[in-house]
């Protein structure tokens, strides 16, 4: 059996980290199978590194481009691929063997104001017709996303597998007292912090959560601060506006990215860890936390409830005053804290990459035998 993987958003958010995790374990699972990665130039070493059945080869064309649809199709051929997984949305027309999809979310569709204009929108849908339609499989990462593509696309039900994603093992790993004590003198956290992590696009919120931050801050004497870490800031002006409205600028701090290790450490050193996305395929921050042993408060919508199950808080994520209300609660009540570190440590451990990139392997071998 001969697997194709498009290994080219490997280093990326998100999507990086599944296909990361996916590699990490098909090549401790299976040492039988040839896998051929489809990768940037820069990534082509780390076929090596997973073991003798990985293979690379190089893959300019661009993610969500027109090339895509050429050159993808023609690497499949040359190299006699019996099947592809396309572990994001995009399956080229043209794709010459049998092929697996994962679509993480439908957020395009629900959210078509973020996208740049009317042919962004066109493109998604069409795309995403294509993988539900034309691929033998459809992989999804939680039941509500399975729900939105059931939603979107008249497919039958059985053609989508829900397999959940889990945390990178770092996360699970107490760090050393000396990279503790590193990583808060260079940022100089020497007060108590609610934590945000992730991207930063519209659909996280981060406005809501910087105005019930201001209505926090009214009613408490502390010097409580608020940590937001993603990426691109630059990008959302609107996030620095809010700021300045609320005149934060000593208590709010924006970090950009920060490396893995670095963000291990931050989630043990914040006093709670607050997510109110709008929207999320699966949502791994709050699984993060969890398993860094961080009180979660969260949203009430979409996949969310389903992935922290009863060991978070859960806020209405249009409600600025909720937020702001469950923040208090969180920081003034040690007992509750406590409660939600346990749960929280329960719930990530149900979560296994190991599990879900088995079940992964099996529907290789199924749509093979079809």
């Amino acid at each position: 059996m001969r697997v194709a993987i498009d290994a080219r958003k490997l280093r990326d958010y998100g999507i990086g980290t599944y296909v990361r995790n996916v590699l990490r374990h098909l090549s401790r699972l299976d040492h039988e199978t040839e896998y051929v990665l489809l990768c940037r130039a820069e990534d082509c070493e780390v076929a090596s590194r997973l073991g003798e059945n990985f293979r690379a080869v190089s893959e300019p064309a661009g993610a969500y481009s027109f090339r895509e649809q050429l050159t993808v199709p023609l690497d499949l051929r040359r190299e006699r691929i019996d099947l592809f997984h396309a572990p994001h949305y995009v399956l080229p027309l043209l794709t010459p063997c049998k092929s697996v999809v994962t679509i993480h979310d439908c957020i395009h569709l629900r959210f078509p104001q973020y996208l740049p204009n009317r042919l962004g929108y066109a493109y998604a849908r069409a795309s995403l017709w294509v993988a539900t339609h034309r691929s033998n499989r459809v992989l999804t990462v939680s039941e509500a996303s399975k729900r939105d593509i059931l939603r979107y696309f008249h497919v039958p039900p059985s053609k989508i597998d829900v397999i959940y994603n889990a945390i990178d093992e770092q996360f699970g790993e107490t760090p050393s007292d000396e990279e503790v004590a590193r990583v808060r003198e260079r940022y100089q956290l020497h007060d108590p912090f609610v934590l945000y992590a992730g991207n930063i696009k519209p659909h996280k919120n981060l406005e809501r959560l910087i105005e019930a931050f201001h209505m926090l801050r009214k009613e408490r004497a502390d010097n409580v601060r608020l940590l937001i870490i993603g990426d691109e800031i630059s990008k959302y002006a609107t996030l620095r506006r809010a700021v300045h409205k609320y005149k934060l600028h000593k208590h709010v701090r924006f970090f950009g990215f920060v490396p893995d290790k670095t963000l291990a450490v931050l989630y043990r050193l914040a006093r709670v860890f607050v997510f109110p996305s709008l929207y999320e395929g699966f949502g791994l921050p709050p699984l993060e936390a969890m398993a860094s042993g961080t009180p979660v408060i969260t949203s009430n919508v979409s996949s969310l409830p389903e992935v922290v199950g009863d060991a978070a808080i859960l806020i209405d994520p249009y409600r600025s005053e909720d937020i702001a209300e469950a923040m208090r609660r969180v920081l003034d009540d040690p007992s509750l804290r406590d409660d939600l570190r346990r749960r929280g440590y329960a719930r990530a451990r149900e979560f296994s990459w190991e599990r879900s990139v088995k079940r992964i392997r099996e529907i290789y071998e199924q749509v093979l035998a079809e």
